[in-house]
């Protein structure tokens, strides 16, 4: 337990450095690109000059960076801080627009683990075969393929041809219990709204998610294989276990740096979310970045990149205690 703890110390301390390292990169990038945000915020060549002062006055923009970085993130964490283009609290609409990220992660995630996991057992135990090479194919497929391509021929199936999707609204049942429809819908055993939000979901879930299914494939595959060449198999097969309990035994121990690609892709999967919620017209947090960035709202980009990078090191640092508790060698 000790060494445990330890390692557990040093993760945290590494936590707080990177998180403010990300934001404060994109605030810099954001705060130094070439326009008068002020003017901007005020309504552009029209704005009146008191108006553009006080905006200068307000979000401290003749100031230094560090010190303008200091002041939004004092604002993000006493949740004051409102956005000069919306006029609402950040943290308001951070909260207003994640349930839908959320959700489309939850599905993409969904895929990724029953079709990725199988996918690669199944690889690893026809090795070399026809399957196998389908598999790779497969995987390779997945990571060259542009998500906008895939996604506008999906809807063209899908959509157009099939009807099986719905492209319009996002189910929102009358009780709230986390703030999440999927999840709300489950634990209140409503099967009929459960139905209508995955009928909306399950095509850019799967859009989202298709790249992770062909990684997280490739990579239980040859952790698989490596696990089956291991020197406690042959201690197996030499004791004369069933091939189903040798099988089980490797798949736990395959399974070990696949826990890790999974906690760190959830994480990608957040950010990989707005140009999936462009196309398919969800409301997410996603589409909420992208459209900070074409009306130069950089406060709530910074808040969103911010809460976005908070899940992610809170992801990855559950992912690290599992790890470490599964494998006691990285706690060294």
């Amino acid at each position: 337990m000790a060494e445990l703890r330890r390692f557990l110390v040093r993760r945290l301390l590494t936590f707080i450095p990177t998180l403010v390292g990300v934001t404060f990169i994109v605030f810099v990038i954001a705060a130094i690109l070439p326009a008068d945000p002020a003017r901007v915020w005020a309504g552009g060549e029209k704005a009146s000059p008191e108006v553009v002062q006080r905006l200068i006055e307000e979000y401290h923009l003749n100031d230094p960076i560090p010190v303008q970085y200091y002041f939004i993130m004092k604002k993000l964490f006493t949740n004051t801080m409102v956005s000069p283009v919306t006029h609402r609290y950040i943290w308001q609409d951070l909260m207003t627009f994640f349930p839908v990220t959320l959700q489309l992660t939850l599905v993409a995630f969904f895929f990724i683990i029953v079709i990725g996991i199988p996918l690669g057992i199944l690889a690893a135990l026809k090795r070399d075969s026809l399957l196998d090479t389908i598999v790779r194919i497969f995987a390779l497929i997945g990571v060259s393929t542009p998500i906008f391509w895939l996604a506008y021929l999906l809807i063209y199936v899908f959509y157009v041809k099939l009807h099986w999707i719905v492209l319009a609204g996002t189910p929102t049942p009358p009780y709230k219990i986390t703030g999440v429809p999927l999840i709300d819908s489950l634990l209140k055993l409503d099967f009929q709204t459960f139905a209508q939000i995955i009928k909306r979901y399950w095509l850019p879930g799967f859009v989202l998610g298709f790249a992770g299914i062909g990684v997280v494939a490739r990579i239980v595959r040859n952790s698989f294989l490596d696990a089956y060449s291991a020197d406690f198999t042959e201690f197996a097969m030499a004791r004369g276990l069933t091939k189903l309990r040798i099988y089980r035994h490797v798949l736990r121990n395959a399974m070990i740096p696949v826990v890790t690609v999974l906690g760190l892709m959830f994480g990608g999967l957040l950010a990989g979310a707005p140009i999936t919620e462009t196309i398919f017209g969800l409301p997410g947090l996603g589409k909420y970045m992208l459209n900070a960035i074409r009306l130069f709202d950089y406060l709530a980009l910074t808040g969103s990149v911010f809460f976005v990078g908070l899940i992610y090191l809170v992801a990855n640092l559950i992912v690290d205690i599992l790890y470490a508790v599964i494998d006691p060698r990285v706690r060294y």
